[in-house]
């Protein structure tokens, strides 16, 4: 069973829902997550954010965080999954926001990536530097979010 089933799988079992708030994966995370049949009993909604002015008006990400370390950081990371939780009110958010290129952003190397999970409004962060091509690292980007969610969940 690949790690989305087993998410969905999983959120049925704990009776939680779950929303995506996606920069660098742009939707792909949802689209994950909704290919699984059942999913609608556990997602309902997510933000798809690529600009900083969306991650600020939708997700209410400070202004301030964003003009001080720009969109690509943990800090934004975390801000982006609390707001979603919020926002949608779910049990479960998953953020992401990095680079996936082909250009350096913001002083951060192509590849850099930071996915945050909040369950319960307790929000982990991880960084990762992937790579290979543009589509290759927003796809590396998705598993990666999928398979954290999961092993967070996992281990409640």
């Amino acid at each position: 069973m690949n790690s989305e089933n087993q998410l969905v799988q999983l959120l049925k079992e704990k009776q939680l829902t779950v929303t995506t708030a996606e920069s660098i994966t742009g939707g792909m995370i949802a689209s994950t997550i909704i290919k699984v049949p059942g999913a609608s009993s556990v997602f309902s909604e997510g933000f798809i954010t690529y600009s900083a002015d969306a991650k600020i008006k939708y997700l209410e990400v400070p202004q301030e965080l964003v003009a001080k370390k720009g969109v690509v950081c943990s800090d934004v990371a975390k801000a982006m999954a609390e707001g979603a939780l919020k926002l949608a009110g779910t049990d479960v958010a998953i953020s992401t926001t990095g680079n996936a290129g082909p250009e350096v952003l913001e002083y951060k190397p192509v590849g850099r990536v930071y996915i945050a999970v909040c369950i319960n409004g307790e929000t982990t962060i991880s960084e990762h530097t992937f790579s290979g091509e543009r589509e290759s690292i927003r796809r590396q980007t998705t598993n990666a979010a999928i398979r954290e969610c999961l092993n967070r969940l996992a281990k409640m």
